[in-house]
């Protein structure tokens, strides 16, 4: 089973306690760190934003990524929110298997 970490932005800490929430109660993912507001530049539509966000790091498997993306894209309120999946190269195997088994998608 593949483990991936899925990296999503919003934009204030009442909604990332709630995604965080429903992607756990729906078991689209074993974990998600919520962590501190960091300041976010980029350009949209043509022009420099500059915004306070909160990351959140997501926890799934590989085979649950695209239910927890379609998910993430009903909560977020953004028009093209950030959503990436990074995979692991390596971990506590015993981590691992706990994800692996929280996630819906699991077999």
């Amino acid at each position: 089973m593949e483990i991936i970490m899925v990296v999503c932005n919003v934009p204030e800490a009442e909604l990332a306690q709630q995604i965080a929430e429903t992607v756990l109660g729906e078991q689209l993912a074993a974990c998600v760190n919520i962590l501190a507001p960091c300041r976010s530049v980029y350009r949209w539509q043509g022009k420099v934003e500059n915004t306070t966000e909160i990351p959140l790091l997501i926890k799934t498997t590989r085979a649950g990524y695209a239910a927890l993306a379609a998910r993430l894209l009903q909560l977020h309120p953004y028009e093209v929110p950030e959503i990436i999946a990074v995979p692991l190269v390596a971990g506590l195997p015993a981590y691992l298997t706990w994800v692996a088994t929280e996630v819906l998608s699991s077999p």
